[in-house]
């Protein structure tokens, strides 16, 4: 039986345009995009896990808002429990601390990036609901 991995990942949009993590070539999934986040920790919500791991990566805060998706994807590693929600960045400008590289992205450029699988499906209800 595989491990289920429960993580979260931040959408922070600031300007009209949205924070992308690229893993580091030492990660699993080596140089995919994913949106900011990381590891449910025993005992915390999603909520709070997303706000301690926002400020463990990029030394920010963040108010967790609405979530957007919530995927499961059966890797050969694991299976990945991805919730991703919206987040207001509310204090600090993000600062790369662990990833290959981080940007902002405008949302017609999102689909040109190499997601990682579990983080399709929100890039998709993302795509259409800043169109909309």
């Amino acid at each position: 039986m595989k491990k289920d991995i429960h993580v979260v990942g931040a959408v922070i949009i600031d300007n009209h345009k949205i924070l992308c993590a690229q893993r580091g070539p030492s990660k699993t999934l080596p140089y995919k995009w994913e949106f900011p986040g990381g590891k449910i920790e025993q005992g915390e919500s999603p909520e709070d896990a997303l706000i301690r791991e926002i400020d463990e990566e990029l030394q920010c805060r963040v108010e967790v808002g609405d979530r957007i998706e919530h995927t499961v994807y059966e890797h050969d590693f694991g299976v990945v429990h991805l919730t991703t929600y919206f987040c207001e960045l509310l204090e600090g400008t993000p600062i790369n601390t662990e990833h290959h590289a981080l940007e902002w992205f405008s949302q017609k450029n999102l689909n040109k990036l190499d997601w990682a699988p579990a983080d399709k499906p929100a890039i998709e209800k993302l795509i259409r609901y800043l169109t909309t």
